[in-house]
């Protein structure tokens, strides 16, 4: 992978978070759908931990049953932006530790086409203004990149951002390289970054149809 804006590689580490992220890819643990979607949800869990720590923060007194305590909280929650279908388990980790955060939907598909070409058709984009907002992009496969891209592209009709951060479980090294080209301000906050895509435009070593996997397969 060339150089690119990667902060965070979540299996770089030797963590649980490993564990998870192996268990998506074992064909076979992967059939077992709530498994599956569970481990996703871990993985975002995770994710936003990480993520949390670039956030600012502010001082506030908190009443306790024997006193007060000087505690922090943070100034501002993020808007959580995903792709659906297959976004939807990774978003639920995000929004189970950002429990106050404004969410967002983009509905992406993949045009049928030929074998060299990928044409990402977007079709319904909803969310609230990310004027002077943290935003953070969630696609569990980044794959080639395009579909962030465009989604990103889309939603700047809605104001800049202050911040934009860019999740998945799995990408592409191509892929991280494309959004960093496109996207130059974003920060990555990955699972794993796997070296190549085949010519259907899909991670290997990879896991497969993230959103199959999680809710069967689509007509």
């Amino acid at each position: 992978m060339e150089q690119a804006n990667v902060p965070f590689i979540l299996d770089q580490q030797n963590t649980v978070g490993s564990q998870f992220i192996a268990e998506l890819r074992d064909v076979n643990i992967q059939t077992d759908r709530l498994r599956f979607r569970r481990n996703m949800e871990r993985i975002g869990e995770i994710l936003a931990y990480e993520i949390s720590k670039s956030f600012n923060y502010e001082p506030v007194d908190v009443q306790t049953p024997l006193g007060i305590d000087r505690s922090m909280k943070m100034a501002d929650f993020p808007i959580l932006i995903t792709i659906m279908r297959a976004g939807l388990p990774l978003h639920q980790g995000f929004l189970n530790y950002f429990d106050r955060a404004d969410s967002g939907f983009v509905g992406a598909y993949r045009k049928k086409g030929n074998a060299d070409e990928v044409e990402i058709d977007m079709h319904y984009v909803a969310t609230s203004s990310i004027e002077g907002r943290n935003v953070i992009l969630i696609d569990p496969m980044l794959a080639t990149g395009s579909s962030l891209v465009r989604a990103y592209q889309g939603l700047l009709a809605n104001g800049k951002p202050a911040q934009i951060h860019i999740a998945a479980a799995i990408a592409s090294a191509p892929g991280v390289n494309y959004i960093a080209a496109e996207i130059p301000e974003c920060k990555f906050w990955l699972g794993a970054v796997d070296p190549e895509l085949d010519s259907r435009f899909y991670i290997i070593p990879g896991l497969g149809d993230a959103g199959d996997l999680s809710y069967g397969p689509k007509l």
